[in-house]
């Protein structure tokens, strides 16, 4: 296991580290006042990449849940950018992370419960968690749905140099966004979007971060929307507080 100062994070993040019984969403959300925007919250484990990182949006709450797309556009990247060729990295809509089809984990994202639809939140925490190796002795086959890292080519792509590449990936989104307007971190986050089993999709992200569905042929459009999808993580387990085999 790496020491805090074989960490190096890009400006502005300031790292935090936890024990490995520790709770990386919980304590950024505990403490986003105090410690601000660009703190990150990492759990020292080496079965999981579990980290959290504090916001301080200058929007609305209502089109600030936005950086949540421009988080896990920033986390597929990462693992893109570490993956050997060939390999499927999708988001299942709207929080999970895939491997050539196995769940391997994905993001989640809080507010203050008493904040203002239409006033800038105090604080946004996005939290991350990815598998990277199988814990237990499960027999090949066993969970077909899921996966980790380790067992799809990433090699020795441990939970600190994970976090240090999210910290990079998601400054140059942020900057996309600031530079190009949120259709560069709409682009990146749809085309890492799990395809659609239908043919003739369109799909696009509404102004509050809903997803929009466009069929062939069809006027009406279907909208997912974000916030109660985001209230329930679909790709974590709450027996165990990690993802789901």
């Amino acid at each position: 296991m790496l020491t805090d100062a074989d960490i190096r994070l890009p400006p502005p993040f300031r790292l935090v580290t936890l024990r490995e019984v520790g709770d990386a969403f919980a304590h950024a959300k505990q403490n986003a006042t105090e410690q601000g925007a660009g703190t990150l919250v990492f759990v020292g484990r080496f079965d999981l990449a579990e980290f959290a990182v504090v916001l301080e949006p200058d929007e609305p709450l209502r089109i600030a849940r936005r950086s949540f797309h421009a988080c896990m556009a920033a986390l597929a990247e990462t693992l893109v950018a570490h993956a050997p060729p060939e390999t499927e990295i999708h988001i299942g809509w709207p929080d999970a992370v895939s491997v050539n089809l196995g769940l391997v984990g994905g993001g989640r994202l809080a507010w203050p419960d008493d904040a203002d639809e239409d006033a800038p939140p105090a604080w946004m925490v996005f939290g991350a968690m990815i598998r990277l190796v199988t814990m237990g002795e499960t027999e090949a086959g066993l969970y077909p749905l899921s996966a980790a890292l380790t067992d799809e080519g990433f090699g020795e792509f441990s939970a600190e140099r994970m976090m240090e590449s999210f910290a990079r990936h998601l400054m140059v989104m942020l900057d996309a966004w600031q530079e190009k307007g949120f259709g560069a971190v709409s682009k990146a986050y749809l085309q890492r979007l799990a395809p659609e089993k239908e043919k003739g999709i369109r799909r696009d992200l509404d102004d509050n971060g809903d997803l929009l569905v466009r069929r062939a042929g069809k006027v009406e459009t279907e909208r997912r929307k974000l916030v109660p999808a985001l209230a329930v993580p679909s790709w974590l387990d709450p027996r165990t507080g990690g993802p789901r085999l």
